[in-house]
């Protein structure tokens, strides 16, 4: 039997959003992430390999907004 409607299942999307979203004004980058508003909003988006490469240098972002 098939049904009209079957659900897909939902895959999770890697994020570095930790839910603190506030954009730096001298930087452009999200003080609780570090990406970029144009990172941010084309995540979904991305591909994997792209997502892995902007997450890479995250850290460094972030240290840099710490200083």
């Amino acid at each position: 039997m098939t049904r009209a409607f079957e659900r897909t299942p939902t895959v999770a999307i890697e994020s570095p959003c930790i839910l603190v979203c506030t954009l730096d004004t001298a930087s452009g980058l999200c003080l609780g992430c570090g990406r970029t508003s144009d990172e941010i909003a084309s995540w979904t988006r991305l591909s994997p390999a792209a997502r892995r490469a902007v997450m890479a240098e995250l850290p460094q972002r972030l240290a840099r907004l710490e200083r």
